[in-house]
């Protein structure tokens, strides 16, 4: 595969796992890219893998009506929390696209949490990420493991989690909108 400007990975892209990978971390899963520096690494979040945990159940900070589910963000480190959200003002946060961050100062989320300027709309939070080795995920890339869309992170909470790897790849079009269809177990057909 030919990398161009439109399937080399950077930070605040996506990656779309081909339908046929088979790993149940990552099968049907997308995950943004929220650092990557193809000399040191790579740190991303599987945005469409949901926990049977709270937030509540992981820290006890925020008030009840601020409760939500956790999603699962890879198979590296359960016990972290990360986070990324739709609020420019929150300090230290780490722009992925337009609208979307990675991350900021904890207290002053807090802070905005309690004063009602930051909704459950707003931000999302996940247990655990996904990482790569230096080069690694290019090998993956040119394997056909990952489809790379720079395209989509702007409508990342425009979707539900079950339905975003299908509706990514729908709007993506042409050969992309096929594998939107493809069953989970072609076996089934």
């Amino acid at each position: 595969m030919e990398e161009t400007s439109e399937t080399k990975p950077r930070s605040g892209s996506i990656l779309i796992s081909e339908p046929f990978l088979g790993d149940p971390n990552f099968e049907r899963s997308v995950i943004l890219l929220c650092n990557h520096v193809e000399e040191e690494g790579t740190f991303g979040l599987v945005l469409n893998k949901m926990s049977n945990l709270k937030l509540s159940d992981v820290v006890d900070v925020f008030e009840s009506p601020f409760d939500m589910e956790l999603g699962i963000g890879g198979p590296v480190q359960y016990n972290t929390l990360h986070y990324v959200h739709r609020v420019a003002a929150l300090p230290d946060a780490v722009k992925l696209g337009e609208e979307l961050y990675w991350g900021g100062d904890f207290e002053a989320l807090r802070a905005m949490v309690s004063a009602g300027t930051i909704t459950k709309d707003d931000i999302r939070f996940f247990l655990g990420y996904s990482g790569w080795t230096a080069g690694q995920l290019q090998e993956e890339i040119d394997k056909n493991v990952w489809i790379v869309n720079n395209n989509a992170v702007n409508k990342l909470f425009n979707f539900e989690s079950d339905s975003l790897w299908s509706n990514i790849l729908r709007q993506m079009g042409g050969k992309y909108k096929v594998l939107s269809n493809y069953p989970i177990d072609p076996r089934l057909n």
